[in-house]
């Protein structure tokens, strides 16, 4: 038993190890300017993906292709990412303004712009968390691409499989008969190392509405970007731009995000009022406060739940118009972002709406990512200065955040009420008193668990012993997220350090699980939340609204 004990300590001690020396390798890939991911300089990061072999990348140390983790990896980078062997990360650099057309991945904000048949360049303007997710990403396409070249070379290069070539006919054709297509996956299989029965599974996934056959085009791509290298020592080479490389850090992004919401508030009158802002989506505090007088026929006979449900269907687009013109003509303000922060946001001006009518303004803003937490939550919080006069300070008297995370007990859609947050790879830790308490969410059919959160680095590099770890250790580890810590470092520094805010300031944190990493088949790559992530998100929403409004 002891021994168990001592081998599963030891490859959680392995595995921090190993997150850290990726995270140094990258920083200093980046401050080098450039890199080849099947170079020299690219062999730490592969060899130390492959050491952890994070949940998120599944089978990425076997010689199968990974699946599952393709089609996460695929849904957050560029459509054509596949075809490109120079990688440019930049700044906003300007080509909003050119012919080049924004590419944005489906479940990442961030513009993408294809240059050339070779080039892809990516925006990076959210802060280092957005350069490591790229670059685990990239990682993980190097290592299955080479999988794919293995599985078809024959001769050391002098020939190829008979599947490859039928492969790449069927990737030349315009059209796909059904024959042909289960023609192609049989033989794409083969390639993969993989079932028929697995590839037809996914092959839909990979689907746009422009391209039914994509998943054959990113296996070919892939693979042929290997041979090529393997072959012809044509590599692929991931740069970094000079102004990338001297903005970082200088929350350039931010301050301007930070200044539209501050100008915004006292062109409205609004400055000097009682300020609730809430990290959360889009549509769960609008929906909340203005549903039900948007929509009052359609509500009459259904659930709160049954309401918040159909809002939360893309297919009733027509019913989520109707609450969002309402609520425009309520007393609610949406900022549309085009600072490069990626962070929408709307104000709601509390005085305007029946019945809740009081002095306070609502500020919710989209979800940020990683580190760039604490750059928007830094520069919000700051005083407010135009026309170099005597800076402004603001009246927050409480910071709400809803997200989601994934959990180490417990399933999708149960509940997370932290008391502190860690920060994976540092000694960093920050509690506080949370306004929210777990007897605020039980008794409403989901499970709430109560304890600390980790702050990772990536939720893409984090696997089953350490993730056990953080679960079995004295910290009293409940969930991981990415940006918890940093929000807090952000209200620390602002109202106990600087006095931009005041010292008592109200914090809420609550989170719902979007996955748990400890089970199989429950990780982030097995796909959405679906429905089950419509109670909890409003559950939370409702009681963070009756705080503030009570």
């Amino acid at each position: 038993m002891k021994k168990n004990i001592d081998n599963h300590r030891n490859r959680a001690q392995e595995s921090t190890a190993t997150i850290e020396r990726i995270y140094i390798t990258m920083r200093h890939l980046f401050i080098r300017g450039f890199y080849k991911p099947m170079g020299v300089s690219g062999k730490t990061l592969r060899e130390s993906l492959l050491t952890l072999r994070p949940e998120i990348y599944g089978s990425i140390a076997e010689p199968k292709v990974e699946l599952n983790g393709l089609l996460y990896v695929m849904e957050r980078l560029p459509l054509g990412i596949e075809q490109c062997r120079y990688i440019n990360l930049t700044s906003d650099e300007g080509y909003a303004n050119s012919h080049f057309k924004a590419i944005i991945p489906h479940k990442r904000r961030r513009n993408c712009y294809r240059i050339d048949d070779e080039q892809m360049n990516i925006e990076i303007t959210r802060g280092r968390s957005d350069i490591y997710d790229v670059l685990t990403h990239l990682t993980f396409l190097v290592i299955e691409s080479h999988k794919i070249m293995e599985n078809v070379i024959i001769d050391e290069g002098n020939n190829l499989t008979r599947d490859w070539d039928k492969l790449k006919t069927a990737v030349k054709k315009s059209e796909l008969s059904q024959k042909e297509k289960e023609i192609s996956i049989t033989h794409t299989a083969n390639i993969l190392g993989r079932t028929f029965l697995e590839v037809n599974e996914v092959y839909s996934q990979f689907a746009t509405l422009d391209d039914e056959h994509r998943f054959l085009k990113i296996i070919y791509y892939l693979g042929k970007l290997a041979l090529e290298e393997f072959i012809e020592n044509e590599k692929r080479v991931i740069t970094f731009s000079p102004v990338l490389r001297e903005r970082l850090g200088h929350h350039i992004h931010g301050e301007i995000w930070a200044n539209t919401i501050k100008n915004t508030l006292k062109e409205k009158g609004l400055l000097e009022r009682e300020l609730h802002i809430i990290s959360a989506n889009m549509h769960s505090v609008m929906n909340t406060l203005f549903a039900k007088s948007a929509l009052k026929d359609f509500c009459k006979s259904k659930s709160d739940l049954e309401i918040y449900e159909a809002l939360s269907n893309s297919e009733n687009q027509e019913l989520r118009d109707k609450v969002t013109a309402y609520a425009l003509k309520n007393g609610m303000t949406y900022i549309d972002d085009q600072s490069g922060a990626n962070i929408d946001v709307q104000i709601f001006d509390m005085s305007k709406m029946e019945p809740y009518k009081n002095d306070s303004v609502i500020i919710v803003m989209d979800y940020a990512f990683g580190e760039q937490a604490y750059e928007t939550m830094d520069e919000l919080l700051k005083p407010f200065k135009a026309n170099s006069k005597k800076p402004q300070y603001l009246n927050v008297d409480s910071i709400s955040i809803m997200g989601k995370a994934g959990i180490l007990e417990g399933a999708k859609g149960d509940i997370m009420i932290p008391k502190a947050h860690l920060f994976e790879g540092t000694a960093d830790n920050y509690p506080f008193t949370n306004e929210l308490k777990s007897e605020d969410i039980k008794g409403n059919g989901l499970r709430v668990f109560s304890g600390t959160m980790v702050s990772v680095l990536g939720t893409s590099l984090q696997n089953r012993d350490l993730l056990k770890f953080f679960h079995n250790s004295t910290w009293d580890v409940i969930g991981l997220e990415m940006e918890g810590a940093h929000y807090q470092k952000a209200i620390q520094v602002a109202s106990q350090l600087r006095g931009n805010i005041k010292p008592d300031i109200k914090v809420r944190y609550a989170y719902y699980a979007s996955d748990n990493p400890l089970e199989t088949g429950s990780t982030l790559a097995s796909g959405g939340l679906g429905t089950s992530g419509v109670k909890p998100t409003y559950l939370i929403t409702e009681k963070i609204l009756e705080q503030i409004l009570n």
